[in-house]
């Protein structure tokens, strides 16, 4: 069996949330945000979990303190400055260093994960011997997503970030809610070759499935991801509808105001 990890990018502030806490601290359904993404890999088989933290890492860190030793380890990363998904992921390569599996690439603020949709992504990614496969949602408002763009065939050729994108582009409802999944040697080599965005500065890792193509390398594109599980969490309102959300789908009561 091919080894499995994955990285959980969980460094940023959360500045719309109205506290200094670290965005993937805050509680949904009565554990931290950063949490249900974690479980979420460790129900689908990940081996080792690299969490890349930052702004007050420290209460990151203490999210996993009294963890089950018999689970999959946690190891963390520093991203010591905010450059973006790119640097992000590139902060975490050198606890992966020598690792040939695959591994995830995911965002610590997506608590309504599911190890169904991991599944589905990592049974695509190794039948088709693929470099990288991403899962993408369809959404009615894809506004704040970059956009999954297509040739006039059908096929994948690129992700576009929303300040990035045309006024056609923005028209596009498929939209990347950052699942990846990739060989990790592909990975670790595309992520060097990331440049920075002009327009922000910053380092995206949505770029590395295009210059994977660019080497010749298969990349696969599958609409998996419920609409539900794309509600993004960015203020204290959204924080509340994705903990109904959550606790509805747990069968759990509703938080108390």
């Amino acid at each position: 069996m091919t080894s499995l990890a994955a990285i959980i990018l969980a460094a940023g502030k959360g500045t719309r949330m109205n506290s200094d806490l670290p965005k993937v601290v805050h509680p949904v359904a009565d554990a931290p945000m950063v949490r249900w993404v974690v479980e979420a890999c460790r129900a689908v088989g990940c081996e080792r979990i690299v969490v890349v933290v930052g702004h007050r890492q420290e209460d990151v860190r203490t999210v996993f303190v009294d963890d089950d030793p018999d689970e999959a380890p946690i190891e963390f990363a520093v991203q010591d400055r905010q450059l973006g998904t790119g640097h992000a992921t590139l902060c975490a390569t050198p606890a992966l260093e020598g690792f040939n599996g695959d591994v995830f690439v995911l965002c610590g603020d997506g608590p309504l994960i599911r190890a169904d949709t991991l599944e589905t992504m990592l049974r695509r990614h190794r039948e088709t011997k693929a470099a990288a496969t991403m899962a993408t949602a369809k959404l009615d408002d894809p506004s704040g997503y970059g956009r999954i763009v297509r040739d006039h065939a059908g096929a994948f050729t690129n992700i576009i970030e929303e300040k990035n994108a045309t006024p056609a582009q923005l028209e596009i409802r498929e939209v990347n809610p950052s699942y990846y999944c990739f060989k990790a040697p592909a990975l670790l080599e595309a992520l060097k070759d990331v440049q920075r965005n002009e327009t922000t500065g910053e380092y995206y890792v949505t770029d590395v499935p295009a210059l994977l193509m660019q080497r010749g390398e298969r990349v696969e594109v599958i609409d998996a991801v419920p609409p539900e599980d794309v509600l993004s969490i960015n203020t204290p309102d959204n924080l509340a509808a994705v903990d109904r959300v959550l606790r509805r789908r747990l069968g759990m009561a509703e938080a108390k105001a």
